[in-house]
């Protein structure tokens, strides 16, 4: 995939769903996968250009397997001209060695994304861009009704009242497999996950359910995301698309 299409999925869906506004500054949480130096790498480039200005700054958090090298993400935070931070935690020791959880994926995302959350705060930052792409959409979707009986999925944008910081999901309208493309066409320095249940979650077999599914009735997987982009899910901001926007532009001026 080439720089010029990534960047048309990335502004569609912040056009869509008004996720940047004048004077954000939006803060990128940066894992080292695909995932999220495919984010970086567009908002970089889209800043150049977008008609609302937005400042932008990268943070890891380091959950403290003390295996996982970000030299050459800090290189690339260097040649995008984005601010980097490394917030080092002791997540790993108190969820595997303290606690030993059995399921370990929730206590150690809630920690994360708060360690991630006060941290940002600190850099001033009012918006953090998750890198959700489509099939993750689906897959919590999917999650959601075999685990919880209820159809819910991430939300495009979502306002922490807590924290007082707004997430946004600018991938959404991207696949895994454009992510993937996009990553390796770009050379991107994606780290491997340093989880060591990686692999090996409920998640994982929410995506290889979807597979199969999607392999068994060809085009599945787009037409379960148009039911979640239709399905008026409770907590998801309304769809602004063009025409909306037009009115509302038209409306201001009045």
């Amino acid at each position: 995939m080439k720089l010029q299409q990534l960047l048309s999925f990335v502004r569609r869906a912040i056009d869509d769903y008004g996720m940047i506004q004048e004077g954000d500054c939006i803060a990128v949480g940066v894992s080292g996968g695909k995932d999220s130096l495919t984010l970086l790498y567009a908002l970089a480039h889209l800043r150049r250009f977008y008609p609302k200005h937005f400042t932008l700054k990268a943070i890891t958090i380091d959950l403290g397997f003390g295996i996982q090298d970000m030299s050459t993400i800090e290189n690339l935070c260097q040649e995008l001209d984005v601010e980097y931070v490394i917030e080092k935690t002791q997540i790993a020791e108190i969820v595997f060695q303290q606690r030993k959880e059995k399921n370990p994926c929730s206590l150690c995302a809630k920690m994360r994304k708060g360690s991630l959350n006060e941290r940002i705060k600190q850099m001033g930052c009012n918006k953090v861009a998750y890198a959700h792409h489509m099939d993750d959409i689906i897959e919590t979707m999917m999650l959601s009704l075999i685990f919880e009986g209820r159809f819910h999925t991430f939300s495009p944008m979502t306002y922490l009242d807590r924290m007082q910081v707004t997430v946004i999901r600018p991938l959404m309208y991207m696949s895994e497999c454009d992510v993937i493309g996009f990553a390796k066409e770009n050379q991107l320095p994606v780290a491997k996950s340093a989880c060591p249940v990686d692999g090996y979650t409920k998640r994982q077999y929410a995506k290889e359910l979807v597979k199969q599914i999607n392999t068994d009735n060809p085009g599945a997987k787009k037409r379960m995301f148009r039911a979640i982009l239709s399905g008026e899910i409770e907590g998801w901001p309304p769809y602004i698309g063009r025409a909306e926007r037009f009115r509302r532009d038209l409306n201001s001026k009045e």
